[in-house]
């Protein structure tokens, strides 16, 4: 049985923060009462079925649709033909998603036609119907088929950018590379000729799916006015802007409304989904729902396979010179958030380390599979796993203990990362030693078994740029207006512990409804573990609003001026010996008849622009260690126990924070021990079931899990909180290769499969 062990370091003498108080959202999941998207039913509604391509890259000659079209049940069928009045091309980053397939089709999975019927059997049945005619072309299936002289071009004309891409200019199109990002900082080949010590290496990251327990689904309403749709989307009001424009409404005639969301991880990031439905209800006429199996989610996203080259130079005794990086990440057919990740990988590459110089250069590729998006903690789990990998090489070479060579390069506290970014915020040092020492870092060796550690940082916090509201109503009672998404991480509870420690009321007597774009005011997203740093304060400002009114009304009520004289107490507000409820402040301010009060907080970028560049938020912090055994007979490796850090500032629910990096700690073994989404030459995938995709079950998981929670109160959010969530999946994938690697087997392809590693093994003892 797997034990999570938190370690505190810090508290602070509050009534709410820092309490792990039970979830409210708790008691109706465990009782089946929750509603996500695919429970809703809407009057009038229709069911929705996705004819989709079983060719990778193919020309569209022919759809017909009559023996579909009278089909039992059936109201409409979507096809190309229907979205001649409009511009049927989305994207975040780069415009170049159709809603169906309109000249060709670009990967296996690709929908091209969908069918709206009375029954979800009536719609499957009718889209068996559909004939398409198809006339087969090259196909590109991976990394090194889409950069070959003589690959096939997946998209042709000029580059559009997308509803929020936030990459300055797009770059002319090269062949199938639709996005590069690069950095140049000192001069690298000088480093190289002065080094003593080079590690030159090439790696490949598998791709991956998030795998959340609810699939994408959709219902969608469009009566020619306004566009309803209740989605499972992580960033409704990124949605919202981007379905405006695209069927050519007013942003107010646009409303999402947001369930329960079972899970996202990136997966339901930026716009998926929701085209095709609208377009499909807006030609039915009624509402239609679209909920997706497991294979159709696997192809709508995905996280990036990758190739890198990494070069590390440094001197004999250890002191970091420079490093060059070479990366081409897979997109697949379309470019989804992919110029993002892969300008986020380039960040990532130089790690957090003090360097003279070092030089990136990342391409993001089109290849004929499922279109690559966000996943937790998007590029920095790339990186860190290589560049960590080559800083215990480093250390090997150099005869370096690993902890005295990240001791003797890592950055300090106040120094810079990135160039005109925010400074380092953590104590890196002390992060990765806590966590070295919960793993018994320095014990006696034992044969077969090795031990590691990572370090790294996640630039996170994306766009700062959120609103809230909080109302207190004429019986004490708060709720609180904020458009984070509850996935499963627990926004709902930290938002509701947050007003209730500014208003000094009970957490039970808080509530925190789910998102709504007609009701709750504007948030940027869901996702980059800002949700409690920008969110959370903007929820904190809007409390104050509040509680500054009833600190008004109550100096009426005691006939005082000066509002420190005051305390707040158990529910009321105190002058000496006397005391007034909440309640009977608001009845004496508005009268008998009762009333609330409002108050509205918001957060934006303190420059002012709200570029990328500004930021970010605050530094994540990417911490792991990990201890591994081997059998070297049969190339199995079992991780025996791990060790991450959550530098949060403040824990303002630490049982969340244990569970957060709980998860991540699982992704991470899963990223490194079992997880790849395998394609054939054909761009067929072949493990899209539950049974062929393999995730980590309870016997994967080590017997110890610890999870250190550092407190330093020094970040930007409500408190003194930054947010968590994704540094443990960074950090944990690179202290399990590293301590592969002290155990005697370096490994530079993921996953660690027994087969791969006993290759290695075997080659080693050549």
């Amino acid at each position: 049985m797997t034990a999570m062990t938190p370690l505190r370091g810090h508290s602070e003498d509050y009534t709410v923060l820092g309490s792990s108080v039970g979830r409210p959202d708790t008691p109706p999941k465990m009782s089946g009462m929750a509603e996500f998207t695919g429970d809703l039913e809407v009057p009038g509604m229709l069911h929705g079925s996705v004819l989709r391509s079983p060719f990778a890259h193919a020309l569209i000659k022919t759809i017909d649709v009559s023996a579909a079209e009278t089909m039992p049940g059936v109201v409409a069928v979507l096809t190309r033909k229907d979205l001649s009045d409009i511009d049927p091309y989305y994207g975040h980053a780069i415009q170049d998603r159709p809603i169906v397939a309109l000249e060709k089709v670009r990967f296996i999975g690709e929908p091209v036609a969908a069918v709206a019927a009375e029954t979800a059997s009536q719609a499957e049945a009718a889209m068996l119907q559909i004939q398409v005619d198809y006339e087969e072309l090259s196909v590109a299936a991976s990394l090194e088929a889409a950069l070959a002289v003589d690959a096939p071009i997946l998209h042709g004309g000029e580059l559009r950018p997308g509803a929020a891409h936030g990459l300055g200019d797009l770059p002319d199109r090269a062949g199938n590379v639709c996005y590069s990002y690069s950095i140049n900082r000192g001069d690298v080949d000088l480093a190289r000729e002065s080094a003593d010590i080079v590690i030159d290496r090439e790696y490949t990251f598998p791709a991956i799916y998030q795998y959340s327990m609810e699939t994408h689904s959709v219902i969608a309403q469009h009566d020619g006015e306004e566009i309803r749709l209740w989605a499972s989307c992580q960033h409704p009001f990124l949605v919202r802007a981007e379905m405006a424009k695209l069927f050519d409404l007013p942003i107010e005639r646009v409303r999402i409304t947001v369930p329960f969301l079972g899970g996202g991880f990136g997966g339901k990031s930026y716009t998926k989904m929701e085209p095709l439905a609208t377009a499909l209800a807006r030609k039915a006429e009624r509402p239609v729902k679209i909920v997706n199996r497991v294979d159709e989610s696997m192809v709508t996203t995905r996280r990036h396979n990758m190739n890198c080259r990494m070069r590390t130079m440094a001197t004999s005794k250890g002191e970091l010179l420079g490093r060059e990086v070479e990366l081409w990440l897979d997109t697949g057919a379309y470019a989804d958030n992919g110029p993002r990740v892969t300008a986020t990988a380039g960040d990532a590459a130089p790690g957090p380390y003090r360097w003279p110089s070092f030089k990136v250069n990342a391409n993001c590729v089109y290849t004929n599979t499922g279109p690559s998006g966000s996943y937790r903690a998007f590029g920095a789990t790339h990186l860190q796993w290589i560049g960590e990998s080559q800083i215990d090489e480093v250390a090997r070479a150099a005869g370096v203990d690993p902890l005295i060579m990240r001791d003797l390069n890592l950055l300090h506290p106040g120094e810079e990362v990135r160039a005109g970014g925010k400074p380092l915020d953590a104590d890196l040092i002390g992060d990765v030693q806590k966590a070295a020492a919960a793993i018994g870092w320095g014990r006696e060796r034992i044969a077969n078994r090795g031990m590691g550690v990572s370090v790294g940082l996640l630039a996170a916090g994306a766009h700062p740029v959120s609103m809230a509201t909080v109302k207190m109503d004429a019986t004490g009672g708060v709720s609180v207006l904020v458009g984070s998404t509850e996935m499963g991480q627990g926004v709902r509870t930290v938002m509701a512990q947050i007003a209730a420690e500014v208003l000094s009321v009970p957490f039970g007597s808080v509530f925190v409804d789910g998102a709504d774009t007609r009701f709750t005011p504007y948030d940027r997203s869901t996702g980059a573990s800002r949700s409690t740093t920008v969110a959370g304060l903007a929820v904190k400002r809007a409390a104050e609003e509040v509680l500054d009114s009833l600190l008004e009304t109550a100096c009426a009520i005691f006939d005082v001026t000066d509002r420190a004289e005051l305390e707040i107490r158990d529910g009321s507000i105190c002058y000496g010996s006397k005391f007034v409820t909440m309640a009977e402040i608001i009845s004496t301010r508005f009268g008998f008849v009762g009333g609330e009060l409002i108050g509205n907080g918001e957060v934006k970028p303190e420059g002012g622009s709200g570029s990328y560049e500004e930021g970010p938020v605050f530094w994540e912090v990417c911490v792991a260690a990990a201890e591994v055994e081997v059998d070297r007979a049969t190339g199995v490796v079992r991780v025996l126990q791990t060790a991450t850090v959550a530098d949060v500032g403040t824990a303002i629910n630490p049982r969340l924070v244990e569970r957060q990096d709980e998860g991540a700690t699982i992704q991470g073994i899963g990223n490194a021990m079992l997880e790849e989404m395998i394609y054939a030459d054909d761009g067929n995938l072949l493990n899209d079931t539950l049974l062929d995709y393999r995730i980590p079950n309870t016997l994967d998981l080590p017997d110890k899990m610890t999870c250190i929670i550092v407190e330093n109160s020094d970040g930007p959010g409500p408190f003194g909180a930054k947010g968590c969530g994704e540094g443990a999946l960074a950090a944990v994938p690179a202290a399990i290769v590293n301590a592969l690697a002290d155990a005697g087997v370096p490994m530079n392809q993921l996953p660690l499969t027994p087969e791969r590693v006993w290759l290695e093994i075997q080659q080693l003892e050549q």
